[in-house]
């Protein structure tokens, strides 16, 4: 079955019990009260004939009787509206009317406990009592029995009584106009449920079609949600969700881009120093080498393989990096010392592009990180500095802070723009894609590994760039306490 359907019989469902239950009530109140106002109707005529017909002798003060002409006008007024009463003496004889054959008498014949009753002063009322007669024919008929007192001694019992049928007929009347309203209102919930059900299903129907659309490859989908229920709920989750796909539809494109760029990049990074290794192997192995120039094409070839190992163990660090699979070994050294070795390594690089570089003098700084691991961040970045600077001046400095030991790395370079600095931590990027060529920083993860041990270390790393002016990084390493307290999940919350 479908869902409208489904939705249309729930909702008609709950509606047509509502209009049941209320119905039953209904009636039985009608029921109820109809009876209710027949017999108030009733005990009036009963009190206004014993105030009427009634005689008193007033010089004894005594009961004397009934007028019987005043009782049987009555009779002829009640016999019109179908009402008909009786009178019995305190010995339950029957007063009026007399039984002489002339017409009906229609009255209850009264039991000893109806008797208990009355002479307690209580009213009695029947809802289906049995008069009779004198045919002998019996009806139907709902009756009070009202006791009349005089000086406190039971006198006489009026019974009015008026047919069952006549009240039957009013609650037939009402009950006629409640199945109409009902038959109606029947009409009127099946149209409703319709509309209800039509209305759900299509705001699920518009969910589907957008789950469709983000089925196909279509990110783009918006749902409006008014917040007024659990679908607008659901719609709101979706957005998200769309969100995120798109996004991450958009990161794994971009990602995809530079893996192929990487790949580009490396195939013709490793495809020079193989065919240089190859030509120097050929020539090693037929003699077309001079013997005095041997020992430089094993240099040669030395530094080329060199380079192709730099290559990939930069890739097989930062996916051991990214995937947690080293452990560092902290402890408290000089990182002034560090630094010194480092400037040391790299001065003839720096000369070759005719930069100078400084690190700036200063008291012993001692640092808490992984000895290999900071020398392998710090030579990176400034690596990276003299790579990115021609003629230019590369400025170290080491200062110690609250809790952590500050590194910063100032070039005079070429600088980047917004969008580069943004992307300089991602993997296979490259800020100046016209140095790929260049002895080092080929693969464009030096950058990544950096900022994946920092992360690690529990530091931070800032870069301040402007175009043709330069680029300084600033580098963070916490201290011993402060690292202890650094715990993996607020590091992991740090990554990227």
């Amino acid at each position: 079955m479908k869902l409208i359907y489904q939705q249309m019989l729930a909702f008609f469902a709950v509606i047509m019990t509502t209009l049941l239950i209320v119905g039953l009530f209904f009636i039985q109140f009608t029921n109820k009260m109809v009876y209710e106002t027949t017999w108030d109707q009733l005990e009036g005529y009963a009190d206004s004939l014993m105030q009427q017909a009634m005689t008193v002798d007033k010089r004894t003060n005594t009961f004397t009787g009934f007028q019987v002409s005043m009782l049987s006008n009555s009779e002829a007024v009640l016999s019109q509206q179908k009402v008909h009463f009786a009178i019995f003496s305190d010995k339950n004889k029957m007063i009026y009317p007399l039984t002489d054959g002339r017409g009906p008498v229609m009255a209850r014949q009264l039991t000893k406990a109806d008797w208990q009753k009355l002479k307690q002063g209580k009213r009695i009322y029947c809802k289906s009592d049995h008069g009779t007669n004198v045919l002998n024919n019996q009806q139907e008929m709902t009756d009070v029995l009202v006791p009349y007192f005089y000086n406190g001694d039971l006198k006489a019992v009026i019974s009015v009584g008026s047919l069952v049928s006549n009240v039957h007929a009013n609650i037939t009347k009402i009950e006629h106009n409640l199945f109409m309203a009902l038959l109606i209102s029947s009409v009127a919930a099946v149209i409703m449920s319709f509309l209800l059900a039509k209305y759900q299903v299509l705001r699920i129907n518009r969910l589907r079609g957008a789950a469709h659309k983000v089925a196909k490859g279509d990110f783009d989908v918006k749902i409006d949600a008014k917040h007024h229920d659990e679908l607008d709920d659901l719609a709101i989750d979706f957005n998200q969700m769309t969100t995120s796909l798109r996004e991450s539809e958009d990161e794994i494109k971009r990602q995809e881009d530079r893996r192929r760029q990487f790949m580009a990049d490396a195939a013709h990074e490793m495809r020079t120093p193989l065919t240089t290794i190859n030509g120097l192997l050929e020539g090693l192995q037929y003699d077309a080498i001079p013997e005095d120039m041997r020992g430089k094409s094993i240099e040669l070839m030395q530094n080329e393989t060199k380079r192709l190992i730099r290559i990939v163990n930069e890739n097989l660090d930062y996916e051991k990096i990214r995937t947690n699979q080293i452990s560092l070994s902290k402890r408290n050294f000089d990182g002034t010392e560090a630094l010194k070795n480092i400037v040391m390594q790299l001065t003839n690089k720096s000369n070759n592009a005719n930069n100078d570089l400084i690190l700036t003098p200063g008291p012993s700084v001692q640092v808490y990180a992984d000895y290999d691991r900071f020398v392998q961040v710090m030579f990176n970045v400034i690596q990276n500095a003299i790579q990115f600077t021609q003629g230019g001046t590369i400025t170290i400095t080491a200062k110690h802070g609250y809790h952590e030991t500050i590194f910063t790395v100032q070039d005079t370079g070429i600088g980047m723009s917004a969008e580069q600095v943004q992307n300089i931590w991602e993997r296979y990027y490259k800020a100046d894609p016209s140095r790929k060529n260049t002895k080092y920083g080929e693969s464009g993860l030096g950058l990544a590994i950096v900022h994946q041990l920092v992360q690690l270390h529990g530091g931070e790393i800032k870069v301040d760039s402007k175009e043709n002016v330069g680029t300084t990084f600033t580098i963070s390493f916490p201290d011993q306490v402060a690292s202890q307290e650094t715990t993996p999940d607020a590091v992991e919350s740090k990554k990227d």
